[in-house]
């Protein structure tokens, strides 16, 4: 019989460390079914939204940006955390792709939802399929520096396995993308 791990483990405290600008960082104190006492590293962030958006000659718009973890260029989906914990996540979708690269649309479904990094931090990114695209014009945060392309699903799947593409919440929207439109073509 298979243990309820919830009812086995415990969280005994909750130690704030950090309070950044768009995350905390906590240390939790953790009871094991033995009676041990471990520490994990605990990242608090309010989550994010996300945005695959495929012209209407099916190409798709990727951003590239430096990302200072990396401390190297990336090639993503754009994306962008929510304003404040309660903003609905279509929002803030529609907002990031009009701000990041510059085109609008009214045709937002939900696609997929990815949990970045379950190990350590509850940031969960909701991510839309925007399709309908309208040209406006980008308008980036101060600190932001971002170019738009546009790839085919073939070039951002080739650049997913050859390793140039490695973000995580990109690789789930762009495959989970791809197999929605094999789906609905059969």
């Amino acid at each position: 019989e298979r243990l309820n791990m919830k009812e086995h483990i415990k969280r005994v405290d909750r130690i704030l460390k950090y309070k950044g600008s768009i995350l905390d960082i906590y240390t939790d104190v953790i009871e094991t079914p033995d009676g041990h006492r471990a520490e994990w590293d605990y990242i608090d962030h309010r989550g994010a939204a996300a945005v695959v958006p495929v012209l209407d000659d099916g190409r798709l718009l990727m951003v590239r940006q430096y990302r200072d973890a990396l401390d190297r260029e990336t090639i993503e989906i754009p994306a962008g955390g929510l304003n404040g914990w309660d903003e609905p996540t279509i929002n803030a979708a529609a907002r990031e792709l009009e701000e990041e690269t510059g085109y609008r649309s009214d045709n937002l479904t939900k696609l997929v939802s990815v949990v970045t990094a379950v190990a350590f931090c509850n940031e969960v990114v909701d991510v839309y399929l925007a399709t309908g695209l309208v040209k406006t014009s980008q308008h980036l945060d101060e600190d932001e520096f971002i170019d738009v392309e546009s790839y085919t699903e073939d070039e951002i799947t080739d650049m997913i396995y050859s390793g140039k593409i490695q973000d995580s919440k990109t690789i789930a929207a762009i495959m989970a993308y791809i197999n929605k439109t094999k789906h609905t073509m059969q």
